[in-house]
């Protein structure tokens, strides 16, 4: 299953996210993962495990052009020349020709550099580097001014987005403008989601576990889940969610938890 980007290019709908795994953690658990279906696979340069990504990858019995590899720009790489030179470092970690999708991890609006950064990418872009390019952590008002200045809409904004931070005002602005959502901690931190009657109930009516569900959650309101995993048999259960739907009453009770934000806020959050 995938999602058609705004550039035309073709995401899977489910990816597998690496944070916050070891470079040997990662190989492994890419390793694991590709054999069962997974086709994205989500890192970043401040997780540490590009080349452990970069060495499943390589050794995988499928094509490239049939994986979707996503890394990030770290914080302290921002700016036009630094983000060229941030691109080129993971490129090289990964051992890759090119990236399927390049994000700017987080905006980091104290030290006003994302739109130059921005320049960097929409470059990386035209030399067929970086076949997609988006933006992580950003709110709409950021966007605006990358747009503004460039021309350019970013394909994807990966944020956190889980049952207890719904976060219903920025999916609706994103399909608004033709821009993917893509949820890190879609499971959110720790069990406690997982025992709230709300998901626990839907889970028991049909016969899923509740982390299925909520991944079917995320499904059905457009966003591309990528949940970590090492565990072959989780990482399984994770990608058996397309032969079933929640209702919308279900969805609704899902998305009516509430708890708020667990990571940074893209506001005031200074550096990775």
């Amino acid at each position: 299953m995938t999602i058609t980007l705004s550039d035309g290019r073709k995401m899977p709908r489910l990816g597998l996210g690496t944070w916050p795994m070891d470079d040997e953690q990662a190989r492994q658990a890419v390793t694991q993962a590709i054999p069962l279906g997974y086709r994205l696979i989500d890192t970043a340069a401040s997780y540490g495990n590009e080349a452990g990504v970069g060495a499943a990858v390589a050794d995988a019995d499928v094509a490239r052009e049939e994986l979707f590899v996503t890394t990030k720009l770290r914080g302290s790489q921002h700016g036009y020349d630094a983000a060229l030179r941030g691109f080129e470092e993971s490129r090289a970690r990964l051992g890759l020709d090119y990236v399927d999708l390049y994000l700017i991890h987080w905006p980091l609006p104290g030290r006003g550099l994302y739109a130059d950064t921005w320049r960097a990418f929409v470059h990386l872009q035209e030399q067929g580097l970086a076949r997609s390019i988006g933006v992580s952590n950003f709110t709409p008002e950021q966007i605006e001014r990358l747009v503004e200045e460039t021309g350019v809409w970013p394909a994807v904004n990966q944020v956190e987005l889980h049952p207890g931070f719904a976060q219903r005002e920025l999916l609706a602005w994103h399909a608004e403008h033709g821009i993917v959502t893509e949820s890190w901690t879609p499971l959110g931190r720790g069990p406690k989601l997982f025992d709230e009657p709300a998901v626990a109930e839907t889970a028991a009516a049909h016969g899923r576990t509740p982390a299925q569900v909520v991944l079917r959650w995320h499904l059905q309101l457009g966003a591309v889940p990528i949940p970590k995993s090492a565990d072959p048999e989780r990482m399984r259960q994770n990608l058996e969610v397309f032969d079933f739907s929640l209702t919308d009453d279900e969805m609704a009770r899902i998305s009516s938890l509430g708890g708020g934000r667990q990571g940074g806020d893209p506001e005031t959050y200074v550096e990775l």
